[in-house]
């Protein structure tokens, strides 16, 4: 694809204080539309997935795979693109990455069975990977200002909320109006018209001195992911004591101590791994995986059962989400605010709290629960994933050199993946597991489903808890002490949780790809 064609070949230049403050405004808008696609896809499409079960004949774990295929290439490659656009140009991977995300989209609405809807999700997987850590990496390096990036990023993060308060509605509404295929039809316009966008508005970046590629790393990474995810989504299928299920495990649990040992010993490796030595940003990503666990496989468990249990069209369901995700939303921003004046220990804490709470209630849900208790649940849920998201982001783009801003964006986008990943193939393979007893047992499908939940919902208090008990652990003096002498060095931040742009080393500056 030629420079002509991605609008690389004129000089883009944003002038630095009042005078740019507008332009830097539409960079911010064509990024955080990104994020919406991106993540509206994800919650858009698990409304639809019943219908899809019931139009393409697919398994329970099928119905994982199609959720879980994007995710999991996503969650693959995002410290891969994060690297390239720093080396080759944030906006040339921007809009290559907006490209192939639509033109998958699209391919993805013609899926004719459930094999191929997987792969094509996978395709659509390989642009996704581009859009997220790109579009936070471009933020980060267009607002030079410290004390306009933290609102920037406080809108970037809000997007989140936005999205997954929308994707249900949106999903319901297409699904019951349409049908199934229309879920991916949405995101064609939105992406044709960022495309666009970014190529008359976003300023070309990239790293003045670009890390270098690590094969090795990203072949062990996509190792380990993906045998994992194989073993735990086919694992209630197989068997979890079959040869090929213990085999996967084993295989995945090589490829991760083998990554580690390959990152030890690289100079500039693919992850990072001293930065894991500060005790808040390791707890930051230890939050990021267990709450997108509970988020990504809430998601996935609760529409099965508002639509196979109590029996709800894909349009109530989505609005029987709605408490949840509104709270969600409104919940980002005043996490922001919190972090940016006391923070992240306060948004933190209470954001494990709620959650545990909000599952707590789910735990005894059967056919008959009342929605007023299902209404409480889901509020507290939603404020506790709402109040999550800033702080983390917080963390993972201000606790790492301005130079690597991809990689920074990348790791702290790869755990919310990764935790997604994970959350869908474990719950999803609860839910499985769970069904084949109960109706085995002599219950139907719909009480079987019901009681089937239960294990989930107590992984969810279980994750809660742990995010309560980390952001504790990893915000005290002497979490911000270690986190200091992990990042020292004449390239790196002063803390991962100190203030937004207290950072050692010169911005980079904008510049047209030569």
């Amino acid at each position: 694809m030629s420079a002509g064609l991605l609008g690389l070949d004129r000089e883009i230049r944003i002038p630095d204080g009042p005078a740019g403050r507008r332009q830097r405004l539409v960079v911010l808008l064509i990024c955080s539309s990104s994020l919406f696609i991106a993540y509206l896809d994800t919650t858009i499409l698990n409304v639809a997935l019943p219908t899809v079960q019931a139009s393409l004949h697919a398994s329970l774990a099928g119905l994982q795979w199609i959720a879980d295929a994007y995710l999991l290439v996503v969650a693959s490659l995002l410290m891969l693109t994060g690297s390239m656009a720093d080396r080759l140009g944030r906006k040339r991977l921007f809009l290559i990455g907006l490209s192939g995300f639509s033109l998958g989209s699209l391919l993805c609405s013609a899926a004719p069975d459930t094999g191929s809807l997987v792969a094509l999700r996978m395709l659509q997987g390989l642009g996704g990977s581009m859009l997220t850590p790109i579009s936070l990496s471009i933020v980060r390096n267009t607002f030079t200002d410290s004390r306009e990036r933290v609102q920037a990023l406080g809108i970037w993060s809000g997007i989140f909320g936005v999205a997954t308060a929308c994707g249900p509605v949106v999903g319901g509404v297409l699904v019951s109006d349409v049908g199934w295929r229309s879920v991916f039809w949405v995101n064609v316009p939105i992406g044709v018209a960022m495309i666009l966008a970014a190529r008359r508005y976003v300023p070309e970046s990239r790293a003045p001195r670009p890390r270098a590629l690590d094969v090795p790393g990203q072949i062990l990474m996509i190792a380990a992911l993906g045998t994992l995810t194989y073993a735990v989504i086919e694992g209630p299928t197989d068997g979890w004591a079959s040869t090929p299920i213990l085999a996967l495990f084993a295989a995945g649990a090589l490829a991760l101590v083998g990554f580690a040992l390959v990152e030890r010993r690289r100079a500039e490796p693919l992850l990072e791994l001293r930065f894991f030595r500060s005790p808040p940003f390791t707890g930051a990503s230890v939050i990021a995986v267990l709450s997108f666990v509970v988020l990504a496989g809430f998601l996935f468990v609760m529409t099965l059962y508002l639509q196979e249990v109590r029996g709800d069209s894909p349009l109530r369901a989505g609005l029987s989400l709605l408490p949840m995700t509104i709270v969600m939303a409104a919940a980002a921003p005043v996490s922001g605010h919190l972090t940016a004046r006391r923070g992240p220990a306060i948004p933190l804490v209470a954001s494990g709290v709620l959650m545990a709470a909000g599952a707590v209630l789910l735990v005894r849900l059967s056919p008959s629960t009342p929605f007023s208790w299902l209404l409480i649940a889901l509020a507290l849920l939603g404020a506790g994933l709402g109040l999550v998201n800033p702080p983390i982001t917080n963390t993972g783009v201000s606790g790492m050199p301005p130079s690597q801003a991809g990689v920074a964006s990348a790791v702290i986008s790869a755990t919310r993946q990764f935790g997604s990943v994970l959350g869908v193939a474990v719950m999803g393979s609860m839910l499985t597991s769970g069904i084949r007893v109960g109706t085995a047992g002599g219950e139907d499908h719909a009480t079987a489903l019901a009681a089937a939940t239960h294990a989930p919902w107590l992984l969810a208090v279980a994750c809660g808890a742990l995010v309560a008990v980390a952001a504790m652990v990893s915000t005290t003096a002497r979490a911000h002490a270690a986190a200091a002498r992990a990042t020292a060095g004449p390239d790196a931040a002063v803390s991962p949780w100190g203030h937004i742009g207290r950072c050692h080393g010169v911005e980079e500056q904008q510049s047209p790809v030569e």
